[in-house]
Order: structure tokens, then C-alpha cells, then sequence
């Protein structure tokens, strides 16, 4: 799928919270730094994975399952393997009618239940993160795809 860099930026810019579904709390798992990251950047993280529930990560409780969620979420951020999403786009689709975007992570897509989102006017991206697409698109990736956080002249 190719997404044009004025979609991914809108939706970038309109997410305030975002559900994590199937973040870890491994910090060298992909589903912890970009949690953590998109946290750092001024999202409110909604952590879901049932193995973790009750325990708190980026100040927020980890929850079971979306239908656990009471405040609105924007964006449901899936990190599970393609034929788990089915049932996350349908629980999302119930649990948060105001829903903008499905957004599943780099190797992770659904054409059926990205059909069935889309069907109900939620905007939904495949096989990116959201982390990635944030850098790259505001400015944050240099040269060799990382943001060293060093300042230097060498070349």
C-alpha cells in the first residue's frame, strides 16, 4: 500500500490518544519504544495486552482488551500478526464510535478488516509505524534513519 505523505501527516497531527494493542513491556520490543515514543510526543497511550493487564507503563494502566477503554480513542495502533486483526478492528469498531484510524504495524495487514474500518469511515494505514512515519515526516530522521541526539560537523 502506498499512503501519500499529506494523509499520514493528517492523521499524524489530528491523533490526541492512541490504543496499543499488544504492547509489550519488554523495552526491547518494537511495541514498547514506539509506544514509549509516541507517549514522548505528546500522546496519550492507551497500553492493551491481556498478559499485562493491571500493571502500568508510560503512567497508564495496561488494559485487557479495547472494550476495557473508557475514553475515546483516535487511533488503535495494532502489533499482532495479520490474522489476529479481524477481531481488533471489529472490538475497535464497537468500542470507540468516534474512531479515526486503524493503523497496523510494519508487517502487519488485513485487506477484509481494512475494508470493513474503511466501510465505516475510519482511515486506516498497513505495514508502517507510526514511529517511522512521524520522524521521517517531521523532521526527526537523519541520514542513516536514526536521531543520534548528537550534534556534530563531521562529515
Amino acid at each position: 500500500m502506498t499512503y501519500s505523505d499529506t494523509f499520514l501527516r493528517d492523521i499524524l497531527k489530528r491523533t490526541k490518544t492512541v490504543a496499543v494493542v499488544g504492547v509489550s513491556t519488554n523495552p526491547v520490543r518494537p511495541s514498547y519504544y514506539v509506544a514509549r515514543y509516541l507517549a514522548l510526543k505528546g500522546y496519550t497511550v492507551i497500553p492493551v495486552n491481556p498478559g499485562h493487564a493491571g500493571k502500568r507503563l508510560f503512567g497508564a494502566e495496561i488494559v485487557a482488551s479495547l472494550s476495557d477503554i473508557s475514553a475515546p480513542v483516535d487511533m488503535v495502533d495494532i502489533f499482532r500478526r495479520s490474522d489476529a486483526v479481524p477481531p481488533i478492528v471489529d472490538a475497535a469498531l464497537e468500542a470507540f464510535p468516534d474512531l479515526q484510524t486503524i493503523w497496523m504495524q510494519i508487517g502487519v495487514e488485513h485487506a477484509e478488516a481494512a475494508a470493513k474500518a474503511e466501510a465505516r469511515g475510519v482511515d486506516v494505514v498497513m505495514n508502517r509505524c507510526p514511529k517511522i512515519e512521524y520522524q521521517r515526516l517531521f523532521g526527526e530522521l537523519r541520514m542513516g534513519g536514526f536521531n543520534t541526539g548528537v550534534i556534530s560537523s563531521k562529515l
